[in-house]
């Protein structure tokens, strides 16, 4: 098959993916992305702390922003599209990384297999994550990295980007750096000042200016993210792993089942280093990052994604090589293998696993429009969830008034500190009826947004509410804050209030009939 077939094949199937994974996984996927380019783009949206405090990048965001933009310029900034076209954007840069990992593999058919059934690349590999950015650029730039001692420095305008949207790459990359400089055949001095120190300087002034516009303010990010979340260690608020996990837990669940081929290729690429020169490297960085980020107690599987395709790259060569001996049904037998052990996760949790809060944001868009359709009250949501559970203006894109439970670090540094959210889980109706107006009525919350476990705990205030909208979540929640299902509350007027309405017996009627037997009543009157 010929590079360009390739590489269209691997466009249409990552823009498959778009349409096949639209389950929550982080947070970040929206609040650090979409949300952020939102406000750029269109002037209104949530700003978390990270923005506030200057230490992330606009770089990512200012890409997204551009893409808002240009479906404006086009009429098109519909919230259906403002939520595919970013994704697709991603999908197409995943799908090149995807190309430049089969033409650095020398165009093997076990590495194209490899990437294209990673259950963990398809799961993340369209989403809008800076992470998956992360990952995309560091794959192209080790396409690009002088393997055989030919003395090109294209591969450092990647890495130089990459250290800026994500500064914590710089760990994987020192390894690969150090191996560059010690192999090339200009000195360290010169290989500095002529390749690394221009294109540092040229990527991060670019990324200071863009980030002056962004923030008002003159700053250099990666050192406001090292002094946040390193010195300070903020992240560790979100919460800690022990020191294994990376090694125990997160590396075997990311690879999924390639740990194996994994291991036995790591085993024979320590045992023999001089034969497999490329693998070792790439080893020494899988380690350091891993030695590195071990020592770090807030531990996630994103984090240690960038590694991946150097993984993909040892497994598919030990593949590659082992082959060639096998015979052709143990061959097709250990793909099949690897195939269904990678769908079948992937599957699970692109389609069915923590997906309500994603699919329950078309239903609040269509009633935030319509609300705003019948000229009267504008539709007011609070969102009654630990924070960040579902994507915000990006996916409303109208400017209504909502509310989420926030859950900032302890930034001023509070002496026996607790956020918002875990103040309302402590006491979920106490902390309501001091936060929440009751009176006037118009300056109560038109919907509430919830997970069904928390119905039982507000008694008193959902009498004022009907149900109008559940959704299944997951089958297996992650904590007792999560529930199964998501369920939307709306309010019900109190000059329409009536029995026919409160006990009418169907608590999932939509906004839509509910507004329709109250003007029934009106004409009987």
């Amino acid at each position: 098959m010929s590079g360009v077939k390739v590489f269209v094949a691997l466009i249409l199937f990552r823009v498959f993916s778009v349409f096949v994974v639209r389950s929550w996984y982080v947070p970040d996927e929206y609040w650090q992305s979409l949300e952020v380019s939102h406000k750029l783009a269109f002037g209104y949206g949530h700003l978390t702390w990270e923005w506030t405090k200057g230490i992330r990048s606009y770089i990512h965001p200012v890409i997204i922003a551009g893409i808002y933009k240009a479906l404006e310029a086009f009429n098109l900034d519909q919230v259906e599209y403002l939520v595919i076209a970013p994704r697709i954007f991603q999908a197409i840069l995943t799908a090149f990384a995807d190309y430049r990992f089969y033409k650095w593999t020398h165009q093997s058919k076990w590495s194209l297999f490899m990437i294209v059934t990673s259950w963990f690349w398809f799961y993340t590999g369209s989403r809008t994550l800076a992470n998956t950015v992360e990952t995309a650029l560091t794959t192209i730039a080790l396409s690009y990295f002088p393997w055989k001692a030919r003395e090109s420095a294209s591969f450092l305008w990647y890495v130089a980007l990459v250290c800026v949207i994500r500064p914590t790459a710089a760990i994987t990359w020192l390894p690969l750096c150090f191996h560059h400089i010690c192999t090339s055949r200009l000195s360290v001095l010169r290989n500095i000042l002529l390749k690394y120190l221009p294109i540092g300087v040229i990527v991060g002034g670019a990324s200071v200016a863009i980030d002056y516009y962004a923030h008002g303010s003159l700053i250099f990010t990666p050192i406001e993210f090292l002094k946040v979340n390193v010195l300070q260690e903020i992240g560790n608020f979100y919460g800690t792993q022990p020191w294994y996990w990376y090694i125990s837990t997160g590396l075997p669940a990311i690879l999924g089942i390639a740990t194996l081929p994994f291991l036995l290729a790591t085993k024979e690429t320590l045992l023999n280093r001089s034969t497999y020169p490329i693998r070792s490297v790439l080893l020494r960085s899988i380690v350091f990052t891993l030695i590195i980020y071990s020592l770090l107690p807030h531990k996630e599987f994103r984090f240690i994604l960038p590694i991946l395709p150097m993984c993909l790259f040892i497994t598919s060569d030990y593949l590659s090589r082992w082959s060639r001996k096998a015979n052709s049904f143990l061959i097709w037998v250990v793909a099949l293998g690897l195939l269904i052990s990678n769908a079948v996760p992937a599957a699970y949790l692109s389609l069915v696993h923590q997906k309500g809060t994603v699919d329950v944001m078309p239903h609040l868009a269509k009633i935030a429009q319509e609300y705003r359709n019948d000229g009267g009250q504008r539709a007011k949501l609070l969102f009654l969830m630990p924070c960040h559970s579902t994507p915000y203006f990006s996916h409303i894109h109208q400017n209504v008034t909502m509310r989420f439970l926030t859950c900032e670090p302890n930034l001023t540094e509070q002496d026996n500190y607790v956020d918002e959210a875990d103040h309302f889980y402590k006491d979920p109706l106490a902390w309501y009826r001091f936060h929440i107006p009751v009176y006037p009525r118009s300056a109560m919350p038109t919907h509430l947004i919830m997970f069904d476990n928390l119905v039982e705990k507000l008694p008193e205030i959902l009498v004022e509410y009907q149900k109008i909208l559940e959704i299944h979540h997951t089958d297996y929640p992650i904590t007792d804050r999560i529930g199964k299902d998501v369920v939307v509350y709306e309010l019900v007027n109190l000059n329409k209030r009536n029995d026919e309405i409160v006990g009418s017996g169907d608590q999932s009627a939509p906004p839509q009939q509910v507004k329709k037997s109250q003007n029934q009543k009106k004409k009987q009157t």
